[in-house]
């Protein structure tokens, strides 16, 4: 019988703690069921993308009240990292200051953009359940987000750009709020995601600003009480002409 590896193979694999041998037989299976194979190279992206974003968290110091505690030698790491995974579900981690694409535009608070950046990585990485609700339920995911969100939201036509939509869902926002996700897909897999909040309080109006960040252009602006972010576009130029287009739906 040939061998089956288990979801707890499959993510030791992911995270490169099998064995030579058994490294080698998982290999052998990926090279015969493709469709596990995508899922696999969709985690490994994940994990690099993931990466990028936050192994400079565990650089950081600690607050001084998590320094202040008595530890034993092996307590130090284990505290920084408590601190640092702490820092990340709060969205309090200290980070990102973008470089905006027109001068004198204020920078905009880095907890925002980190949660957009976070759930474009988690979801477009899905290949059964990328979205909550599905295209063919538009209008009722429109009028649902739009309703959470407490503001108007509209679904831009991105068609000229090879992307359709996919779908979207509903997702933590700040401590005063919840966010939306729209996510968009190209006919060669390639997910595009728009994410959608509630202004954060001391945030000013800005025009389009953009940040590479791992790999992935990050284009995101204030207007009126909603902050956008667009992740997922490698081209900066076709980026700038989404944004524009996101921008012209999301104004109707």
């Amino acid at each position: 019988m040939s061998y089956i590896p288990n979801e707890a193979e499959l993510h030791a694999y992911v995270d490169g703690r099998l064995t030579t041998e058994r490294r080698a037989q998982v290999e052998a299976y990926l090279a015969d069921h493709p469709d596990v194979a995508e899922q696999i190279r969709a985690y490994q992206q994940q994990n690099q993308m993931l990466h990028g974003l936050f192994d400079h968290v565990l650089e950081e110091p600690l607050p001084e009240k998590l320094s202040t505690v008595t530890a034993t030698k092996s307590r130090p790491k284990l505290y920084r990292i408590a601190a640092a995974l702490a820092w990340l579900t709060i969205g309090t981690v200290g980070g990102y200051l973008y470089r905006g694409e027109i001068p004198g535009t204020q920078v905009m608070a880095t907890s925002f953009t980190e949660r957009a950046a976070i759930a474009h990585v988690v979801y477009t990485a899905e290949l059964l359940h990328p979205v909550e609700v599905g295209a063919d339920q538009e209008s009722h995911l429109v009028q649902w987000l739009s309703k959470r969100l407490g503001h108007p939201l509209h679904t831009p036509d991105l068609t000229r750009f090879g992307y359709q939509l996919a779908g979207g869902r509903l997702l933590p926002g700040d401590s005063q709020g919840v966010a939306a996700q729209f996510m968009y897909q190209a006919k060669d897999g390639s997910r595009l995601t728009l994410y959608v909040s509630v202004k954060e309080r001391g945030t000013a109006q800005t025009a389009f600003r953009i940040e590479e960040r791992d790999g992935q252009q990050v284009m995101y602006w204030v207007e009126d009480n909603l902050s956008f972010a667009l992740i997922g576009e490698k081209d900066r130029n076709r980026l700038l002409e989404i944004a524009r287009v996101t921008y012209q739906a999301m104004s109707l």
